[in-house]
């Protein structure tokens, strides 16, 4: 295998996560660091402040149904993705010719592992949908009475 060959896949799987992570901790330390600056000014001014001015920007918490809806998504994507990369190495396993683009247990691995996650995703999806039926239900209720 050559040194490129091998360079993408670090690449891909070491050193992008890392720098994503180092990303987003940079800019929320920015926007602490901003907020922390106000207030020393403020303090420094002797203007009173607004506490809930420097709370956390923290999102709207999502509803119990989007976060199944996004398991079933996520299951949903896995579960093709694996199925597609399993379809793909069984291909280039029995056609030669294929073999010179890419290895063929690279890609049933690959699809296996995508396909076992995907299936885990549609078991946490049912079974929290059971759970959390009478959960939905009252939130739902509730987003109906608030209109």
């Amino acid at each position: 295998m050559d040194l490129i060959g091998a360079l993408i896949p670090i690449a891909v799987c070491v050193v992008l996560p890392v720098l994503i992570v180092w990303f987003v901790s940079r800019v929320r330390q920015n926007e602490t660091n901003r907020k922390a600056e106000i207030m020393l000014k403020a303090i420094e001014n002797g203007v009173t402040l607004d506490p809930q001015m420097f709370k956390m920007n923290d999102k709207k918490k999502a509803s119990i149904k989007k976060d199944l809806l996004d398991k079933l998504t996520g299951a949903c994507i896995t579960s093709l993705m694996g199925t597609a990369f399993l379809t793909a190495g069984l291909l280039f396993a029995f056609h030669p010719v294929w073999r010179v683009f890419i290895s063929p247990s690279l890609l049933i691995v690959a699809g296996g592992v995508m396909l076992a996650v995907g299936i885990g995703l549609f078991i946490s999806y049912f079974t929290g949908k059971k759970m959390l039926a009478k959960e939905i239900e009252a939130e739902e209720k509730e987003l109906f009475e608030q209109k």
